[in-house]
């Protein structure tokens, strides 16, 4: 795991953050009905060119795309192919670049035009659940105080949380120790320390949290074929408290 130990460390991890964090707002803006998914892969593939980054995901351990486009019960890793966007659909995004040999990663779901009662709620409760974790990763506190948080807050409103998948250090690579659990107990872990910096994302489902992997090696989804939702952000522990690289300006 990174530790970031120079204002020029720091200086490129927020701009891999700024850039990935810009990425999301223009991809979340475009997202519509009879759109394909890799529509949103060839602008993503452009944004990234232009400001001199490089895809974080494209031919990490083979995967195909630029960025992860999951629908509905596609929990994460969905790859943009000629799957058209339907009125009602929940899509996560989920989008990593490299400025300078650093990494940052961030992901958001997208309702496209009016979605269920149910799929708002999951929504933002996946979203406030990584709010809540964020406000843990400070200081003094330990790892698993961030996982506790998350799975608080998405079990309380009802909503199954993803075991397979967590989140995970970040900064010279894509994925760095320590793995951040979405579930968990409090207090126990690695002590929380300036200068780490973490990918912190909660996966939170419609049903039951239990997943499986498609044919193609990469699409996970909800093994009920429920809906899921999916938001992350990248983390610096400072001296201040967190800062959300990845939060757009």
């Amino acid at each position: 795991m990174i530790e970031l130990k120079t204002p020029q460390e720091l200086k490129w991890m927020r701009r891999a953050g700024e850039v990935v964090g810009g990425l999301l707002v223009t991809l979340a803006a475009l997202v519509r009905p009879g759109m394909k998914t890799r529509e949103l892969d060839e602008r993503a593939m452009a944004y990234l060119h232009d400001r001199g980054a490089q895809p974080a995901f494209l031919g990490y351990r083979g995967f195909p795309a630029s960025i992860c486009v999951s629908v509905n019960e596609e929990v994460v890793h969905g790859i943009p192919a000629e799957r058209e966007i339907c009125a009602g659909d929940l899509v996560s995004l989920d989008v990593g670049a490299v400025v300078e040999g650093f990494y940052a990663d961030a992901a958001i779901t997208v309702m496209v035009g009016p979605v269920s009662a149910q799929a708002k709620r999951l929504v933002q409760a996946t979203s406030q659940a990584l709010e809540e974790g964020i406000a843990r990763a400070v200081e003094g506190n330990r790892l698993s105080d961030i996982s506790h948080a998350v799975q608080q807050r998405v079990e309380h409103d009802g909503f199954g949380v993803v075991r397979d998948f967590v989140g995970h250090g970040i900064g010279r690579a894509l994925h760095e120790d320590p793995p951040v659990p979405n579930f968990g107990p409090p207090h126990v872990g690695p002590r929380l320390k300036a200068g780490m910096v973490l990918a912190i994302e909660p996966m939170a489902t419609l049903g039951r949290y239990d997943v499986e992997v498609l044919r193609d090696g990469w699409t996970a989804v909800t093994k009920d074929r429920s809906l899921a939702a999916h938001f992350e952000h990248t983390v610096a522990i400072t001296e201040d408290g967190p800062e959300i690289l990845t939060r757009p300006g």
